[in-house]
């Protein structure tokens, strides 16, 4: 009987060192998934979601006029440098905005990226000229959401959420560079609203490229974030009429203090439509076309 009952004792310890054992092993297995799971939330969180508080992009050049004012800063966006430069439009535009006492910060194409175009509210620019390509056709010829072009070729990895919610789309300069895989990151009108850290104040915004108020879902995002005035064009335009309308339309509405409206006006006088697919530059919102710059820098 004794014997019988230190065998059953023995039984009994080799069970509950088993049970502990397993209890440690269940203990372990559950912190290294509760690892897995909080390393792989730290992975998702920093691929998806974008980085912020990044240090401003510096401007390739800077021009300053005699008596500078911190309250007048102006930024002329060059994307189409990297494609078609224009030594003399640069020159002339900031001229002009310099000689009407704004500090201009000029951003030659390869600056033009996602991150600065995300950061490109918080320089407190009052005057924004984006000579840059763009487009409202997506695949299948659908006539989508305004486009701009950053000089950032396209991955499916870098900012994965921003892809996934249409704030960037793949964008290309040919069909033929669709086809083999040569994208950029295309900024859309919910990037602007959504992605932009910031606000806009008071500004006034220039918009160079094809089919940049052919309708007005991009001219809409930057009033929404807190431009007062954006300027396009109806449909496509060639590098060289954009060039010499924008410098016409600075003259008379930055110099000259004409209304916006009267700008335009006096611009197509001289410069005319786009002969080849007879494109007009025009404003959003409409309410803004008997403003003069002044009127605009001085609305709270």
């Amino acid at each position: 009987m004794k014997a019988e009952k230190k065998r059953v004792g023995i039984k009994a310890q080799i069970r509950a060192e088993r049970e502990r054992g397993r209890r440690v092993a269940t203990a372990i297995f559950l912190v290294f998934i509760l690892l897995i799971v909080v390393v792989s939330a730290y992975l998702a969180y920093t691929l998806l979601i974008p980085t912020s508080g990044q240090s401003l992009i510096e401007p390739t050049l800077q021009f300053k006029p005699e008596n500078p004012s911190s309250q007048l800063k102006a930024a002329i966006v060059d994307q189409l440098s990297l494609t078609m430069p224009n030594q003399a439009f640069m020159e002339a535009a900031a001229n002009t905005l310099r000689q009407a006492g704004y500090t201009v910060d000029y951003y030659s194409g390869e600056k033009v990226t996602v991150g600065f175009y995300r950061s490109l509210p918080e320089h407190g620019y009052g005057f924004i000229v984006l000579r840059v390509h763009s487009t409202a056709t997506q695949v299948g010829g659908v006539e989508g959401p305004v486009t701009f072009f950053t000089s950032e070729r396209a991955t499916q990895t870098k900012y994965v959420y921003e892809e996934l919610t249409d704030r960037l789309l793949p964008v290309a300069y040919s069909e033929e560079q669709r086809q083999q895989g040569i994208t950029y990151f295309g900024i859309t009108p919910s990037f602007v609203t959504d992605s932009m850290n910031g606000g806009f104040q008071n500004t006034v915004v220039v918009m160079m490229g094809c089919q940049g108020l052919v309708n007005p879902s991009m001219a809409q995002a930057f009033v929404q974030k807190g431009a007062k005035a954006y300027i396009g064009w109806q449909s496509e335009v060639s590098g060289s009429r954009t060039d010499t309308a924008t410098v016409d339309l600075l003259r008379h509405f930055v110099t000259e203090s004409l209304t916006l409206k009267g700008a335009l006006q006096e611009t197509f006088k001289e410069v005319g439509p786009d002969p080849s697919h007879g494109s007009l530059l025009v404003c959003y919102p409409l309410e803004m076309k008997d403003k003069t710059m002044e009127n605009i820098r001085s609305q709270g």
